[in-house]
């Protein structure tokens, strides 16, 4: 038995990674700026 997707799903789900991915980056270099900005803070003192 072959499982056989066609194009739209393919599309869909590449489209889905697509965004998933890019958000979780937004999303990972958010929290790395504000560890740096944070670690900043500390040396200052």
């Amino acid at each position: 038995m072959t499982t056989y997707i066609f194009f739209n799903e393919a599309l869909q789900m590449l489209a889905n990674a697509y965004l998933i991915s890019a958000v979780v980056l937004i999303a990972a270099s958010g929290i790395g700026l504000a560890v740096i900005e944070t670690m900043e803070k500390t040396g200052e003192r």
